[in-house]
């Protein structure tokens, strides 16, 4: 089998930025990737990055690996990652070229479970659940005051079955979300923050877990006040993202003085940039995001290393449907998993663009075990929803076709 074309697909679902209710719905576009083989069998992937454009420029980024792929075996899913891999080095291989990357392993891994007639959990060793425990993010949107978050949390995601949740309450830092400029807020923000989570404690109970994403939005002393206060008053699971991501230092400091528990990794690219946050003890969680780090093949070996060290891992996912998929068949085959996130105002768009529905049920996921990842993209959906600037841009667009789905 040989690879004979490589193809990129930016599509708008129509969903605002994840705690926005004004944010321009042109801004969170998903990436979608397509591999051929001469063999008749197709690859889905998916590399979304929203900010600044970033579903643009991973599109091209595919693009521009089309030429080192084509006429390769899409089995050699290892080698054609360090091809890739290699071949930006010079660029700065861990970021967008990873990103890239993510996409095109994630389709390979389609490919070969397609031809091998098996699910990709399967090819990676079984599974070790059937069910993919989740936590909600993207439940909350269009509320700004303590009192709407409760209605939310009751409303919204207690009615789902959800046992854990997610949410940045300092909303007077969104401006601040890919800008960092100081990493202080204000003392009526920060209560206002104390404030969110103390009415979602309430409205879900004393069982229920409290994520807070604190998105890299702070100083030091900032983030060591509010992880410890959040903790003693309303008990939360996890303060994700203390500091920006760039200095290891600043997150030793913060670990060695906040009584939370710490979760950091979705802006961590490839095992290399894990090893210190590892072997240090940064960090009591590991997120991952399977379409930024260089795929189910890497989510898996980030997941073996955090292993070794009694770390769960818990992927960052709040891009599109084939984020869920891919990450999901990677948490039902590692022992060391906690919980998958996902975007609960995304699920009717996810569904719109896949031929078979998630199965979302009770706080949980389940994949159907067909070959590959197990679902294919709608190409109706894909052509309906095709971005106007992806299209004006002169990307690629979907074709009707029929492809068989596994070998004859």
């Amino acid at each position: 089998m040989k690879i004979t074309d490589v193809r990129a697909y930016v599509v708008n679902p129509g969903l605002p930025l994840i705690g926005s209710a004004t944010a321009n719905p042109e801004h969170r576009e998903w990436t979608f990737v397509e591999i051929d083989t001469d063999e008749g069998i197709s690859g889905w992937g998916e590399c979304t990055n929203y900010p600044g454009g970033g579903s643009f420029l991973t599109a091209s980024a595919v693009l521009a690996c089309k030429e080192a792929l084509e006429g390769e075996d899409p089995a050699d899913i290892e080698r054609l990652w360090h091809k890739l891999y290699r071949r930006y080095t010079y660029l700065g291989a861990r970021g967008l070229p990873t990103s890239a990357i993510s996409g095109i392993d994630i389709a390979l891994w389609d490919i070969k479970g397609k031809a091998l007639g098996r699910p990709v959990y399967d090819l990676l060793g079984g599974k070790f659940r059937t069910d993919v425990r989740l936590y909600a993010n993207g439940w909350f949107t269009g509320c700004s005051t303590p009192q709407e978050y409760a209605r939310a949390a009751k409303s919204v995601m207690l009615k789902a079955g959800h046992t854990a949740c997610k949410l940045d309450p300092f909303l007077e830092m969104r401006p601040f979300h890919t800008r960092y400029v100081d990493g202080q807020i204000s003392a009526q923000g920060e209560q206002l923050g104390y404030d969110i989570v103390a009415a979602v404690r309430e409205a879900v109970g004393p069982q229920h877990e409290i994520l807070i994403d604190a998105h890299g939005h702070y100083n030091v002393g900032t983030a060591i006040r509010l992880a410890n206060n959040l903790f003693d008053q309303s008990k939360i699971g996890w303060f994700e993202e203390p500091v920006p991501p760039e200095s290891y230092e600043a997150l030793r400091q913060v670990r060695e003085h906040v009584r939370a528990a710490i979760c950091v990794g979705e802006r961590l690219f490839t095992r290399y940039d894990f090893v210190p946050v590892l072997q240090n003890r940064l960090a009591d969680y590991i997120m991952p995001d399977v379409v930024w780090t260089g795929g189910i093949s890497e989510l898996k070996k980030i997941a073996t290393m955090a292993e070794a060290y009694y770390v769960p891992v818990s992927p960052h996912n709040a891009m599109g449907p084939l984020q869920v998929v891919a990450g999901a068949h990677v948490c039902m085959n590692i022992p060391n998993f906690y919980r998958l996130e996902h975007s609960m105002g995304a699920i009717p768009s996810y569904q719109k663009f896949l031929t078979e529905k998630l199965n979302f049920h009770d706080g949980c996921v389940t994949l159907n075990g067909k070959p590959g990842l197990g679902y294919d993209l709608d190409r109706d959906a894909l052509a309906a929803n095709i971005s106007a600037t992806w299209k004006s841009q002169g990307g690629t667009l979907p074709q009707a076709r029929a492809r068989r789905t596994t070998r004859r």
